[in-house]
């Protein structure tokens, strides 16, 4: 297959998903795919045999969950806007707003669906202020009980989304119980509680049968069907990202430019000054670098055991998450192509993107 292209490997997926089929069944908790991370409804039919349903960030994604992933569908949005609120009652199961006021907003319209509202706690587990769902000021959810408790009788359920990368189930453990003591006395009157996603439990090591004990026990105390909104935990380390050298340079370092480009197409490795990564050592050191007009758009410094050349393939680590779902057209560079490699390991190409969908996405 013509390079760039993302390779999603079944094989490789399908470890995560029977750790989260273990989850469900130790625990009696459900997992909803979160699309905002991976939303590749080519490999849904796999997906959706290990999980419950999918949650989401917009009308569009709450529509491609309807359409496309079997199980439950949980609209979620910051804010909903009021051309788009009743074709999402009409596309989902569940609706959870951001705020009091927008459940008091959509309360005669929404009446009748089961409604749920986002309660941010305030207790952080992220590194990242940026990706920080508890950081100061935030926007995501209500925060304060008696702000919470006039509504109560208009909801059967609340999220919370705090975890961000959380690989530490001891945080888990003590963020959940300061919940519980917090929140508790409303917990105990609801139907169903969210714990959203960034929870690693997928991470090689991660405690999962302690997670399944404290999740069963959270539900059993509080009478409440637990959900949970894997996003990264569900296609970590499944896909790489499929590029070819195209040209080679000396300036200080050496220097190869790919048919790639982080910015276009492993946006968060740019927005978080992170490192790509690669399986290759060696004792050559290589800086890679993506062939936009960015000067920054570099995926990182690898060892290679030889010396790289125009035409060689390179195979960019865990590049599933949060990349399809934010790929643009950022200097006309080729949108990668997806790929699926299945179990028996053959390789087929589901998508490629021409200069038609370049056009079509401007005016």
């Amino acid at each position: 297959m013509q390079t760039p292209y993302y390779l999603i490997d079944k094989s490789r997926l399908l470890p995560n998903l029977e750790k989260i089929a273990h989850l469900r069944e130790t625990s009696g908790a459900k997992a909803l795919l979160a699309l905002k991370c991976f939303a590749t409804w080519s490999v849904f039919d796999m997906m959706s045999e290990y999980m419950d349903g999918t949650t989401s960030s917009s009308l569009f994604e709450v529509k491609l969950g309807r359409e496309k992933f079997p199980g439950e569908t949980h609209a979620y949005s910051v804010a909903w806007a009021d051309h788009e609120i009743e074709e999402v009652l009409a596309s989902s199961d569940k609706v959870i707003f951001n705020t009091a006021a927008q459940l008091s907003r959509f309360e005669d319209v929404s009446r009748g669906h089961t409604r749920g509202l986002r309660v941010n706690p305030g207790v952080s587990t992220s590194g990242f202020d940026l990706a920080d769902p508890a950081r100061p000021f935030s926007r995501l959810g209500e925060h304060d009980p008696k702000d919470i408790e006039p509504v109560l009788e208009q909801i059967s359920g609340f999220m919370f989304h705090n975890n961000c990368e959380n690989a530490d189930f001891e945080r888990f453990d003590a963020m959940l119980g300061s919940i519980e003591q917090r929140f508790g006395h409303l917990i105990r009157q609801m139907k169903w509680i969210s714990l959203g996603g960034g929870i690693h439990f997928t991470g090689e090591g991660y405690p999962l049968d302690r997670l399944a004990e404290r999740l069963k026990r959270f539900a059993g105390e509080n009478e409440v069907q637990v959900y949970l909104e894997p996003g990264e935990a569900t296609i970590t380390n499944s896909t790489t990202l499929e590029v070819t050298v195209l040209d080679t340079l000396f300036n200080g370092k050496n220097l190869a430019i790919v048919d790639s480009s982080i910015e276009a197409h492993m946006l968060d490795l740019l927005i978080y000054r992170e490192s790509a990564k690669m399986k290759e050592s060696g004792d050559q050191p290589w800086m890679i670098c993506g062939k936009s007009c960015l000067a920054g758009d570099i995926f990182g410094e690898f060892m290679f055991p030889k010396a790289l050349n125009p035409g060689d393939r390179l195979s960019i680590q865990d590049a599933a998450g949060y990349t399809m779902v934010k790929k643009n057209w950022f200097n006309g560079v080729q949108m990668p192509s997806i790929a699926i490699r299945e179990l028996d390991g053959s390789e087929r190409l589901v998508r490629d993107f021409t200069y038609d969908d370049f056009s079509a996405a401007l005016s």
